[in-house]
């Protein structure tokens, strides 16, 4: 099966927070996201192996900054924009604000909608 080509421009793409993650932020600016586990190899793992049903998950100054700069209206290039505005000293700021939203999306803490919505 070949791959299917995606011709949209990955720096179009608008990321949307998940209304269901819970997050908070400490005195110093910080924010921990919390995921809760639910399903039923969770409910197993948390019996069986002590696993704790919400996670937290503390963000460093620069997840932090993206976190809550995403406003469901600014795009992937605007982002990146405002980070390295932010963040001039920061390299490879681009590869690393990508990488992070990806792997945000894959734990489903956000998705993308607009022009650039991806299916994927």
């Amino acid at each position: 099966m070949a791959k299917q080509k995606i011709d949209k421009n990955y720096l179009d793409f608008i990321p949307v927070k998940n209304p269901e993650i819970k997050y908070e932020t400490n005195d110093k600016g910080n924010i921990t996201v919390f995921i809760r586990w639910e399903g039923f190899f969770n409910k197993i793992a948390q019996k069986f192996f002590h696993r704790p049903k919400v996670s937290s998950i503390d963000l460093d100054d620069y997840g932090s900054f993206v976190w809550n700069t995403i406003d469901d209206k600014k795009d992937i290039y605007t982002l990146s924009q405002e980070l390295d505005a932010h963040f001039p000293k920061m390299e490879k700021s681009l590869s690393r604000l990508i990488k992070f939203l990806e792997i945000l999306k894959d734990h489903h803490l956000i998705t993308y909608s607009g022009k650039g919505n991806i299916t994927k």
